[in-house]
């Protein structure tokens, strides 16, 4: 069955390019601007080249969602190929692309294109596209799946430590009076996803590869029982692989995940959160 269903995404999801070919999944990438140049997320834009812009105009990125044009164009190629589409999008509460992708899949007919929110964003979202897969190999329908997988997204625990709050303050959500209290007292935030929305769910001091550690061990506190054990997702921002690699292998210390997935977050999150922003993702039971 699973050939005859196409699955899709936005690029938000930020699987790696080993990931999408190794499943099939069709990414369709949002928009980032910076200037007066507007370049597609995951093809032609790279984190140095965004942390340089923003190093020289102080001025963050503009993202943009997939229109619904877009989105009608992928879906109609698909439909017309024989197949059924499953689409993922980020949370709704975080940009209107999953309301454009449900609008073009209207267009295209109904029963032929299954829209999913999944509440949540990067590899929490990536996350939702692995569970739909494997709900599919396990011979489920394309027709239950939107239902199935409603009993997974509350169970994806998505949270990332910030570098630093630079780019939480260029964009409005916090003050600059809290990035120099953040600052002089060497304090980390960890932003976690709960409802479809982020918030501040602790605040570690300290470097960051000693709070990653830390930030780690709370993750990562319970028995291995209370996990989905098969996969774990390590996305980050980090210019260098040494300190993702580095938790990698402390995540793998605990002896929990089958498989420790280490990808690098786009364009459109990079824009968002900055430099150095690491995060460990998984299921719970």
């Amino acid at each position: 069955m699973i050939e005859n269903v196409a699955i899709t995404a936005d690029s938000t999801c930020d699987l790696s390019p080993d990931l999408i070919a190794r499943y099939g999944i069709r990414i369709i990438p949002l928009h980032v601007t910076m200037g007066e140049d507007t370049y597609t997320d995951g093809v032609d834009l790279s984190a140095p080249q965004i942390f340089d812009y923003v190093s020289k105009t102080g001025i963050l990125p503009k993202t943009s969602a997939v229109s619904i044009s877009e989105y009608a164009e992928v879906f109609s190629s698909l439909v017309s190929s024989g197949r059924q589409v499953i689409h993922i999008n980020i949370g709704s509460q975080f940009s209107s692309t999953g309301q454009n992708a449900r609008l073009a899949a209207e267009e295209v007919g109904a029963g032929k294109v299954f829209v999913i929110d999944s509440e949540n964003l990067s590899t929490g979202s990536g996350h939702i596209v692995l569970s739909v897969i494997d709900f599919l190999e396990n011979g489920v329908a394309p027709e239950d799946i939107p239902e199935k997988i409603k009993e997974v997204i509350p169970r994806v625990d998505a949270s990332f430590i910030l570098g630093n709050l630079e780019y939480m303050k260029k964009g409005g959500r916090c003050s600059s009076v809290a990035v120099l209290g953040a600052n002089l007292l060497n304090l980390k935030a960890c932003i976690e996803v709960k409802d479809g929305a982020m918030g501040v769910a602790k605040k570690y001091r300290g470097n960051l590869e000693d709070v990653l550690k830390k930030y780690v061990d709370d993750r990562l506190s319970q028995p291995a029982e209370a996990y989905e054990t098969k996969r774990v997702f390590i996305t980050s921002t980090c210019t260098k692989d040494r300190i993702p690699l580095m938790i990698r292998d402390y995540v793998a210390s605990k002896g929990i995940f089958d498989e420790i997935l280490v990808t690098t977050a786009g364009s459109t999150v990079t824009s968002h959160c900055g430099k150095n922003t690491l995060g460990v993702l998984f299921i719970r039971k």
